[in-house]
């Protein structure tokens, strides 16, 4: 039986594409970890509101006293308990920026003030549209300095207690379990009443028990970290306890630091304007959004308008952070990915 032996030349050959290549292509670009997390928030319509509400809250409350030629403190009993009164919309009647009382008579026309009062006057004549924002920009000052320093005292209590564990930890942590067992109200009242009223004053009496939820927080995302290999290896390497605290724990911990700060910011605003809505808080003529709610509280029948701006504010400001604090946890949580 004879074998035919086929010859192949290389011209029946044709060199083929390397599709490799393009199933190996990478079809987008890569994204770091905080890249990634402002594209997800950036994508929460929510979180934007709340940012942008924040933002011209911020801004008014910078520039909206000097948008006014009276003072927060300037009194007048000739123009007391105004309603509010605005060039153009004092035209479209049901917006209630006429100048009429609740029975419809202009105050203005009749008391001869011919100046206007955008969001009204209180008892003693004073500007409302230049107490709220003043007052707006107090509260934000207490509040955001009560969260930085509960931020700082949380981080570095939490973190030490955590990263050195053992007996430190054990001592550390009784100590806030009695702070805790003490009521933050009682203990606000108390550091109020025994000091003078004042910013400060309000400020160390929320920052005195604030901080222990920021410090629970950092110490359960420490004690999580602290084992992982790269601890580890930076141990190996030689790396010192401050450099592994600082430089490697708390930066894998922001996360829920932000998102934590963040909330903190409208509970201590609603705690300062419940405090000076009680009498315990910023004292006359010093205004705040607890005390513009406190005097307009009193009037609320006869001259809703006293109150309805300040609480409008409150609201707003409560309202918006928290939209920001859920669009930030959101973002910077990948197990929240929608």
């Amino acid at each position: 039986m004879s074998t035919q032996i086929k010859t192949y030349t290389e011209d029946l050959f044709e060199a083929a594409e390397n599709s490799m290549v393009g199933q190996e292509a990478v079809a987008s670009r890569t994204l770091t970890y905080w890249q990634d997390t402002c594209k997800r928030f950036l994508r929460n319509k929510a979180a934007l509101i709340g940012i942008v509400i924040i933002t011209i809250l911020v801004i008014m409350s910078i520039i909206g006293p000097s948008m006014s030629k009276f003072g927060f403190d300037d009194q007048d009993l000739v123009r007391s308990k105004l309603p509010p009164k605005v060039p153009v919309l004092e035209n479209i009647s049901w917006l209630g920026f006429s100048g009429k009382d609740m029975n419809g008579i202009d105050q203005y026309a009749r008391k001869g003030v011919t100046d206007y009062f955008w969001f009204g006057t209180d008892e003693l004549g004073r500007d409302l549209w230049t107490r709220v924002w003043q007052g707006t920009r107090v509260s934000l000052y207490i509040a955001l300095l009560a969260a930085a320093i509960d931020l700082i005292i949380g981080v570095a209590y939490g973190g030490i207690s955590a990263f050195y564990g053992g007996k430190v930890d054990n001592v550390m942590q009784r100590i806030v379990e009695v702070l805790v067992g003490i009521p933050n109200l009682i203990v606000t009242i108390l550091l109020i009443l025994v000091l003078k009223p004042g910013i400060m004053t309000l400020t160390l009496a929320m920052v005195l028990t604030g901080w222990i939820g920021m410090a629970r927080i950092v110490r359960g995302q420490i004690l999580k970290l602290k084992d992982q290999e790269y601890v580890l290896a930076a141990r190996t390497l030689g790396a010192k306890d401050f450099r592994l605290l600082w430089k490697h724990l708390i930066p894998n911990t922001l996360g829920p630091i932000i998102v934590t700060s963040m909330f903190t910011v409208p509970g201590a605003i609603f705690t300062e304007a419940f405090l000076s809505f009680i009498g315990l808080g910023l004292q006359p003529p010093v205004a705040s959004l607890g005390t513009l709610v406190n005097d307009g509280f009193k009037m609320m029948r006869i001259n809703p308008h006293m109150m309805i701006s300040s609480s409008v504010i409150i609201s707003l400001i409560m309202i918006s952070f928290n939209l920001l604090g859920d669009g930030l946890r959101d973002a910077l949580d990948p197990k929240m990915r929608r």
